[in-house]
């Protein structure tokens, strides 16, 4: 039997779970046996006691105390070549003390073939180890290389609290040596699953009785972001309901640095993550590539805040059908690409019709349903990703987008291209159709850009916009080339924020579009507000970072 050992410390005693025997409370200076070795735990309870610390083969393997508050974790305790095989908590550190990671963070083993998992009896999230990090701890990443990885089987229990939110960082950020909008201090975060991808070959429809990988083809083990040599890791499965743990006011700064075989890690990269994963109250901040991105799966994300991000700060691909129910997205005043890039297949051809439209019809391809969304987007030229822009869906995608607002007002746009800062882009034949017969829905939505749209036609509709229009959306007019606050009393004629904290959606009673009373038929479909987050109900304070003038290195650049 495999035996998976906890040990951590609680109240002045050490706690050590073994499977055989459930908890045992164990006083310091008590000797534990097990079948195979004899260790001594404790002595006396020096300063590395309040180190995370595990049982491998006998032998204690804890992170070393720094004489600083902080515990300092070399690659002999975890990294690549030695992935975390134990079950691992994580506690807060006394005084704001912080975990610092000289090496990556992999838990749980990679696998390559249908085989080696059965094997390793892993074919579901809680088969392999578990990672718990305690509300308020800190973990700090010391270089661009080190990232974490939460393997399929495995699952990151990080269940934080608004008042200790849980942070996942560089030593920079920890040292005060980074910027409020440096990027690329460590890798960021990959989490793999057993869910769904169309990069794989099934039969029957997604969601029916019989649905499975295709038996004469069921291996399914993507490359997941950042794969090569001792850091690859894989994700995809037939299991859309896989559990790869809980989220819970996590906030994740600085990422995105190159790793291993060159890959730009994301803040955070979902691979195949099933239903059963929690993610609530999450945020991404200063990351370089895409803030949050989807590779299939189903798992849901409710409040979500992405601060800073370079490229997409949502970014859909690969038949990911989950919701994203609320979400502030607020890009740099000089940097940032789209708001959403989101694509329905992966390894998309346009010339191959026949694949697209069986994906399609078998409900394979991307179809996410996002609630309640704020984009504020800079509409800047000549970003590290490409210019500030909005929404785009192409490739087959079947969205569904909500009581949303998508503004770029707030600067002047670049007059010299008439679709580089764009609000709203559908591109190829699939997705076109979709729009046109309602697979493609966005419902009670407001734009405020002054390019409203990227040019392409939609059925009979001359462009993205005469189309958004004819199913009950509005767009603001927004002259071309200047700029407009849409924060109350700034403008009469434009007002969707409010002008003390300009994230805020305004009521539907209060706001104003090209100087009156949003259009009826854009009237939200619950409630009274558009977009993500009110003064009366603000989900974001007092945990997300960067937003709030009590938690935050500087001022948004819009107000």
């Amino acid at each position: 039997m495999n035996r998976t050992h906890v040990l951590t410390l609680l109240a002045g005693t050490i706690v050590l779970a073994a499977c055989e025997s459930g908890d045992i409370n164990i006083k310091p200076s008590t000797t534990v046996t097990d079948s195979n070795n004899t260790t001594t735990v404790g002595g006396g309870g020096g300063a590395n006691d309040d180190c995370a610390s595990y049982v491998r083969d006998g032998q204690t393997i804890q992170g070393v105390a720094d004489g600083n508050g902080n515990c300092t974790y070399g690659s002999a305790f975890v990294g690549p070549k030695n992935n975390l095989t134990n079950d691992l908590i994580i506690p807060a550190l006394p005084n704001g003390g912080v975990h610092i990671f000289t090496s990556s963070l992999f838990v749980g083993e990679t696998y390559r073939s249908n085989a080696d998992l059965q094997a390793a009896g892993i074919a579901a999230g809680g088969d392999g180890p578990t990672l718990t990090i305690e509300a308020g701890a800190t973990l700090a990443f010391q270089t661009n290389k080190d990232f974490v990885i939460i393997n399929r089987g495995s699952r990151i229990l990080a269940n934080g609290t608004a008042d200790a939110p849980i942070t996942f960082t560089s030593v920079s950020d920890i040292n005060g040596t980074v910027g409020p909008e440096d990027v690329q201090q460590w890798g960021g975060i990959v989490i793999n699953g057993f869910g769904v991808s169309n990069k794989c070959a099934y039969v029957g429809t997604r969601g029916d009785a019989g649905f499975m990988l295709d038996p004469a083809n069921p291996e399914c083990h993507i490359e997941a972001e950042g794969s090569a040599g001792d850091d690859e890791s894989q994700y995809g499965g037939d299991n859309d309901a896989d559990d790869s743990g809980i989220l819970r006011y996590v906030v994740v700064k600085h990422t995105g640095a190159e790793v291993a075989n060159g890959d730009e890690l994301n803040g955070i990269s979902f691979g195949g993550v099933g239903s059963s994963t929690v993610i609530e109250n999450l945020q991404v901040y200063s990351t370089f590539d895409d803030g949050v991105e989807m590779f299939g799966g189903s798992v849901n994300i409710t409040n979500l805040v992405a601060l800073y991000v370079r490229d997409d700060s949502i970014d859909i691909d690969e038949g990911y059908n989950g919701t994203i129910d609320t979400a502030l997205v607020i890009q740099a005043e000089n940097d940032g690409n789209q708001c959403i890039e989101s694509d329905g297949i992966g390894s998309y051809q346009e010339s191959e019709v026949a694949r697209n439209a069986d994906l399609i019809a078998r409900g394979l391809n991307s179809a996410p349903t996002i609630n309640n969304l704020t984009c504020i987007i800079s509409a800047n030229i000549g970003g590290t990703h490409g210019e500030g822009a909005g929404w785009r869906f192409r490739e087959g995608i079947h969205p569904v987008v909500n009581d949303s607002l998508m503004i770029s007002s707030f600067t002047a746009n670049d007059t010299t291209e008439s679709d580089d800062n764009f609000c709203l882009r559908i591109d190829n034949p699939e997705t076109a159709a979709a729009a046109v017969a309602g697979d493609l829905q966005l419902n009670s939505v407001i734009f405020a850009c002054q390019e409203p749209a990227n040019g392409n036609a939609i059925g009979v509709f001359a462009d993205e916009k005469a189309w958004a229009e004819s199913v009950g959306n509005q767009f603001a007019t927004v002259a071309d080339g200047t700029a407009a606050d849409p924060t109350a009393a700034a403008d009469t004629d434009l007002q969707l924020l409010e002008g003390a904290q300009p994230v805020y959606s305004l009521s539907w009673a209060t706001s104003f579009v090209d100087g009156a009373a949003p259009i009826a038929t854009t009237t939200p479909t619950d409630g009274d507000i558009l977009g993500a987050v009110t003064a009366a109900a603000d989900w974001t304070f007092p945990w997300a970072y960067g937003i709030s003038e009590d938690n935050r290195g500087q001022a948004l650049w819009f107000e």
